[in-house]
């Protein structure tokens, strides 16, 4: 018998960043899927630093968007978007061209999993609505106490 309440444990990454080389992969053994190079802004706004991620499109609604934009990258736009990833891995590669040609290179790959807003030359061209927010509730667990009038949660924290 198989368990089929698995944990996960995700790892996301969150960020702004321009969108570049949409594409279509089709593998020689599995299924077609979209994918897009983001490179995501980091540092300072003064000093901004580049970090490339190649990504798989995960997700109906981020491959809708992206393929969206497809005529926009081609045309040489700015497209900025806001994104977060998922799966995060490296992979190597040897250049073939320029300065590099025959060194070892790494690859940064993730899936995009979101994309929160679309910025075309500035201008605002998709923003995400807002997930409504859920309140918690205090279950009654938290109001119990361990014999020293504190609560279960206070003692837990102590």
């Amino acid at each position: 018998m198989t368990n089929t309440n698995e944990t996960y444990f995700d790892l996301h990454i969150s960020g702004v960043g321009y969108l570049n080389r949409i594409r279509e992969v089709e593998p020689k053994k599995g299924a077609s899927f979209w994918a897009c190079d983001i490179v995501a802004l980091n540092g300072p706004s003064d000093a901004v630093e580049y970090r490339r991620f190649d990504c798989r499109i995960s997700g109906s609604k981020a491959e809708t968007l992206v393929r969206r934009c497809q005529q926009a990258v081609d045309a040489g736009k700015k497209v900025l978007i806001s994104f977060r990833l998922g799966d995060l891995w490296t992979d190597t590669f040897t250049h073939t061209k320029g300065k590099k040609a025959g060194q070892t290179g790494v690859s940064l790959k993730a899936r995009l999993l979101f994309i929160g807003w679309i910025k075309i030359d500035g201008e605002l061209v998709y923003q995400a609505k807002p997930k409504p927010v859920e309140t918690e509730k205090v279950s009654d667990s938290a109001t119990e106490t361990d014999g020293t009038g504190e609560t279960l949660a206070d003692s837990a924290t102590a």
